[in-house]
């Protein structure tokens, strides 16, 4: 996959860490001195495209026509926009994806000016906030299907409901699926008659929902209060 990314702040520059690494085609666009200084020592030189971050000739040196996505990454709301825009409508780019810097823009991020998604940074953070709020001890360790289903990870402790309950008996629901049990340092492929032990770290994919039941029968137990 051909992807390029505009924007060569540590948003930027951690997909693209990422995305070289997975072996994708990766092309980053910046201007700034300050910026480039710092990205020549972090990326591969071939890397990076020296130019405005809103000029077509940049694009087209950088190979805009042939990307298969294009990430907005910059810290201004109007360029990503633009960005998409201009990616969608004179590149005909397939995939474009922009950073939201003020939650007030949002209204904007939508297909009418090329965004196949938008990443409000405020609203994901608060977002992962509330979950681990919620889940407790739960991690989310990947997101799939844009957001609607993940794979988390919960260790059982010692008292939790679930202990000594078999898969079958837990009347998970249908979009909760127990994948992975780790035990004894051993990866354990579930069936409905395993038991559930103090200490297992137990992988599911699941909605939100499938992820507060799991949480409530993986809970502690409530500790005494104290006089």
């Amino acid at each position: 996959m051909f992807v390029i990314i505009v924007g060569g702040g540590r948003t930027g520059t951690q997909l693209a860490s990422y995305l070289l690494q997975a072996n994708h085609e990766v092309k980053l666009v910046e201007n700034r001195p300050q910026a480039l200084e710092r990205l020549h020592r972090e990326l591969p030189t071939e890397v990076i495209v020296e130019g405005s971050m809103i000029d077509p000739h940049v694009f087209e040196m950088a190979g805009l026509r042939k990307a298969h996505v294009l990430t907005a990454t910059t810290d201004d709301d109007t360029a990503n926009l633009s960005l998409c825009y201009m990616a969608r409508k004179q590149f005909e780019v397939p995939r474009t994806i922009a950073r939201i810097n003020n939650p007030r823009n949002a209204w904007l991020f939508d297909e009418k000016f090329g965004v196949d998604v938008a990443l409000n940074q405020a609203d994901v953070f608060s977002h992962l906030i509330l979950e681990e709020m919620s889940l407790g001890d739960m991690m989310t360790l990947l997101k799939l299907r844009k957001g609607r289903y993940s794979l988390v990870e919960e260790k059982v402790p010692v008292g939790a409901k679930g202990v000594g309950v078999a898969i079958k008996d837990l009347h998970l629901p249908d979009q909760c699926v127990i994948a992975a049990i780790i035990r004894d340092g051993k990866v354990d492929l579930p069936r409905g008659t395993t038991v559930f032990e103090p200490g297992d770290e137990v992988l599911a994919i699941t909605d939100e929902s499938g992820a507060h039941v799991l949480a409530q029968m993986f809970e502690p137990p409530v500790r005494p209060v104290r006089m």
